[in-house]
Order: structure tokens, then sequence, then C-alpha cells
């Protein structure tokens, strides 16, 4: 026997699972590249050239911990808010934020509410504290707020996930229905609401910030991994009341951003201009995108992210043409779960990657 013996029941109960497998892992498979990367919902404009100058600036100092409270980013970011800094906390990434929001609340048999087919980061981290995790179907394509509220209600679960805009659908709803479901929600469950494609999304599917600010049971989660195009960094942000969001000062990893990202995402803020660039560079992918869908006798669904969500109306023939286009270099990913399992979805990207999938989807179909 080769393994240690007094590793927690719980552990040994859980999968040895890794929530997306890697394009790096694929190329590894298939050994060669990919020559486009469309699946990962990443930026492929890249971060402004004002992130790459203040990360090399910053790198001579990397033997330096990192600033373990993020105060110059923290205060970067209530400048752009308009919040207390008191409001804000910040983590590895969204994904970071979801496992110690996870641990905050859930212990094992703790009842938590989501979507079936929703962003399975998520899932992970609720499985890895034993938490008992209820979903409900999609309904249109669309997260489905009421199913989400009675399945609450009916669990009394202490906590619900809601991405708007959604992953992997790309779709969303108003802010309005966003700022009525959590009102709605009973006081003792803990709205996490993911916004990491905001920046992309219409004005009026954001809820402003005041409409949420001072609900103890509202935390919202964003990132500098999409239209910032830091998705390799790991940097993102939470905010809420003051009091619910120094509960992460309890279990964060202090040290987990480190300086390089700190000074990244400062500057990242800062430069606006390269911002609406890259909006428009995505807004342009994604048209072109649509137009080779139509052009080849596929609908799409609008979205209100950096993804464009191609339905193939059967699980087989996107499954067919995801593993087509991966042979020929081009990775992409789509949604797990039935009838969402109908669709591929495609990054926006530069011109030579959406060439390549516009040259290559006709033959496979």
């Amino acid at each position: 026997m080769d393994t240690f013996s007094r590793f927690t029941d719980l552990a040994e109960s859980l999968p040895p699972t890794v929530p997306f497998v890697g394009p790096e892992t694929q190329e590894r498979a298939a050994g060669q590249p990919f020559t486009a990367r469309l699946g990962a919902n990443e930026l492929g404009f890249g971060p402004a050239p004002s992130v790459i100058e203040a990360i090399a600036t910053a790198s001579p100092l990397i033997w330096r911990y990192a600033d373990p409270e993020n105060h110059d980013l923290k205060q970067a970011l209530a400048d752009k808010l308009g919040l207390p800094a008191d409001q804000i906390t910040v983590g590895e990434g969204i994904d970071g934020l979801l496992g110690l929001v996870t641990r905050l609340v859930v212990t094992p048999g703790t009842a938590v509410v989501t979507s079936l087919g929703a962003y399975p980061t998520f899932n992970y981290h609720v499985a890895g504290f034993g938490g008992r995790l209820v979903t409900v179907p999609y309904r249109d394509d669309h997260e489905d707020l009421d199913a989400l509220l009675e399945t609450v209600r009916a669990e009394n679960a202490p906590l619900v996930y809601l991405a708007n805009p959604d992953n992997p659908m790309g779709t969303w709803h108003s802010g309005d229905a966003i700022i009525e479901f959590a009102k709605a929600l009973p006081e003792t469950t803990l709205l996490v609401l993911d916004e990491a494609y905001c920046e992309f999304a219409p004005p009026d599917a954001i809820p402003n910030i005041v409409a949420l600010n001072g609900m103890q049971n509202v935390i919202r989660f964003r990132t500098f991994s999409k239209a910032y195009g830091m998705a390799g960094q790991r940097v993102g942000y939470a905010y809420g009341t003051a009091g619910t969001i120094s509960r992460f000062d309890r279990v964060r990893n202090h040290f987990g951003v480190n300086r390089l990202a700190q000074a990244a995402a400062i500057a990242a803020l800062a430069d606006t201009e390269w911002l609406d660039h890259v909006l428009g560079e995505v807004r342009a992918s994604i048209s072109r995108l649509e137009h080779t869908a139509t052009a080849n006798g596929l609908g799409f669904l609008p979205t209100a992210t950096n993804f464009l969500a191609i339905d193939c109306e059967d699980p087989s023939r996107a499954k067919s043409v995801l593993e087509g286009l991966g042979k020929q270099g081009i990775f992409i990913r789509m949604p797990g779960v039935a009838p969402l399992n109908r669709c591929i979805r495609v990054s926006a990207g530069p011109e030579n990657e959406i060439d390549a999938f516009e040259t290559a989807l006709p033959k496979l179909l």
C-alpha cells in the first residue's frame, strides 16, 4: 500500500475530477498544438500593452511577497465601483473566490442550488466541501429564475449560484429581473452572482451598484480573465456588504494574488481606451461567427459574452463537429448537459483563428 491511510472520508469519496480538460492536455494527447484556441473564452486579443509594461516594471521585485491586503488594487477597484474598499475582496480569479465562499457556507449535507449544466467549477467546490447539489434545468436556454427561487425555498438552501450573463449559453436576464430575484430570496440564502462577462453585456443586463448594495445576502463576482485578457494571471474580485465580505479574510490565501497580478490588474483598470478597443474586436469577431453559422445553415443564440453558442440541433452532431475541429487543430467546447449539448461554443478570437474555423466548419458539416 503506497497511500497515506488517514485522508478524510470525504476526500476519499471524491473522484479525481478536473472541471475542464485544458487545451494543453488535449495537445499532449494529440502530439501537436492547436492552431486556433477558441474554446476557453479567453481574450485572444491579449491584455493592454500598458498591462505588459506594468508586469515588466514589477518583475524585478518578484522575489518579494505580494501585499497580502491587496491594498492598492482594492483601492483602484473601489474607485471604479464607487464603493468603500472594505466592501471588496480580491482572490485568485472567480474560481478561487467560489471555493472560498463555498467553504464559508457549505458543510457536509448542505443543500446548494444551481442550474443543471451551469459553470461546473462551482459544483466542484460544493462537492469538495461535502455539499448536496440540487439542480434545476434551463428554460429556453436561460437559467430559470423562478425554478431556482422555488428550489431554494423548498430546500431551505443557504447558497444559490447564478451566472448573468450565462456560461455556457451566453444568454442573459435583465438587470431588473436579477434585482427582483435577489430581493425575493430568503435573507438566509446567499446569492453567488457570477458576472464574469459583465463588460461584454448590454448595460440593462447588469444591475447597477446601488440596486443591490446593502443586501447582506448578495455577493457579486467579477474577473480580469475575460475582457481584460489576464486569464493566466488568476485575479478576480467580489463585492458586497462590508460585514459579508469581511468573512473572506478568515479563510482566504493572503498571498494568493501575486505581485505581478496586482500590478497588472491596476494597470488594466486604468487603461479604459484598450478595454473599449477589445470590446470592439470582440463584437466584430462575434458578428463573423454569427455569419459563419448562418452561412452553414446553423442557428445561434444571442450572446452577451465573448463567445457564441452555435446550435447544431443534435448532441451527436455537435460532438462530431467538436471532435472534427479538434483534429484540424481548432479548439472549441460544447455544453455537457442536455438539451444545452446540442450546441457548440466558440470564443471570439483573432481574425486568423476565426478564418480557420470558418474554413473548417463547412467541411465537417
